[in-house]
């Protein structure tokens, strides 16, 4: 596959050995060939049987997939749907629908999304080329557009209807498959996968080491987890904590008004006092406000986003970190024996990016199963 080739405009993936969503991204059915007849990884999660259509690939009527002992799952605009709801994560599918593009490299005009994935795989992006990767947690597609443009072959999926935004910003790649599903119950065939990528999710999880568990079960022999995790640290200030107490109450669409609000009247100062802050005493007083201020910044992170990103940013991070149901703390040595416990070799951790990013190999079957750990 050719890096960073995309479907021309009205075309359609027509290669069998590619992936693709029911529709093009102006809605044409797909010509020749059924993507679901391109994907050997997918089965029904409660039987392990394949997939097939039901309903016509031609038209736009109601379709379904089905495995053959009866369960049905519907095709929603274009988008497999293994899950009735986003059940705690339904606040990131709101989040990524109104910043469908915000964080997305090819949107921002900088290489931010790539140089985190780039280090969180050990440094060499290529390592991705013609392999099957699984992406939990897609989001909206900031990892899923560097991966497909470096030549992988991309099963993405979210727990939340960030898959409709992650479909709008990847349906034109080949080799791009997209679906709403749970984390701990993927509907794939275990051990399929090459790689497995797993970035800005796993503390949102109800149970972070069972998540993982998961991960490394959908993981080939030899296959590749690549996971990252909040760590101790993390900035839960005074502020953040009675915010997040109160907007955890709301409904989705008021926190997400709240969080406008509170960055439209704050940001103001915090552009004014990074601008200031070389004068004497300013740089104190900044730090002193950047710490009480629930407004997630970036100045000094990401300042060549410019003006207006830097704003779109801050409203967004400032709404994830408010409005995350879960938010769990683990530190390094407490992945990586998480990852011994379960079998896994060769885990390297290190502190970087939103707290600690880990790769570790899958070296074979592994100690415990997802039930096991589950019931504990």
């Amino acid at each position: 596959m050719t890096p960073y080739r995309k479907i021309p405009p009205g075309r359609t993936a027509r290669s069998r050995g590619s992936f693709g969503a029911f529709y093009n991204v102006r809605g044409d059915p797909p010509q020749g060939v059924d993507p679901l007849e391109c994907q050997p990884e997918l089965a029904c999660y409660s039987h392990g049987k394949g997939l097939v259509r039901e309903g016509s690939q031609e038209t736009r009527a109601p379709a379904f997939l089905v495995c053959p002992l009866g369960c049905r799952f519907p095709v929603v605009s274009g988008v497999p749907r293994f899950v009735d709801s986003a059940k705690y994560a339904s606040g990131f599918g709101l989040q990524w629908n109104t910043f469908q593009k915000t964080q997305l490299d090819s949107y921002t005009g900088t290489t931010i999304s790539r140089e985190r994935l780039t280090r969180c795989l050990g440094g060499a992006l290529d390592i991705v080329r013609g392999k099957s990767v699984l992406e939990a947690g897609c989001g909206a597609g900031r990892f899923t557009e560097v991966l497909l443009g470096a030549g992988a072959r991309v099963l993405a999926f979210d727990l939340s209807e960030a898959i409709e935004a992650n479909y709008a910003n990847c349906g034109r790649w080949v080799d791009y498959f997209v679906f709403q599903a749970d984390i701990l119950r993927v509907p794939v065939v275990p051990s399929s996968f090459d790689i497995v990528v797993c970035l800005g999710v796993i503390q949102h999880t109800p149970k972070p080491e069972e998540t993982m568990l998961a991960l490394c079960s959908y993981l080939k022999p030899g296959g590749l987890l690549v996971i990252d995790h909040y760590t101790h640290g993390y900035a839960t200030t005074a502020s953040r904590r009675v915010l997040r107490a109160f907007l955890l109450k709301r409904s989705n669409r008021v926190s997400m008004r709240v969080c406008k609000v509170l960055v439209g009247l704050l940001w103001p100062v915090h552009t004014v006092m990074w601008h200031l802050r070389s004068i004497p005493g300013v740089g104190r007083l900044r730090s002193w406000f950047l710490y009480w201020s629930p407004v997630v910044d970036y100045h000094d992170t990401y300042r060549q986003l410019g003006a207006r990103l830097l704003y779109e940013w801050a409203v967004l991070d400032t709404h994830d970190t408010l409005t995350d149901y879960y938010k769990h703390i683990r530190g390094a040595e407490e992945l990586a024996e998480s990852l011994r416990e379960f079998g896994m070799a060769e885990i390297e951790t290190a502190y970087a990016g939103n707290g600690v990013e880990v790769r570790a190999r899958k070296p074979g079957k592994l100690k415990l199963t997802p039930t096991e750990i589950g019931d504990r």
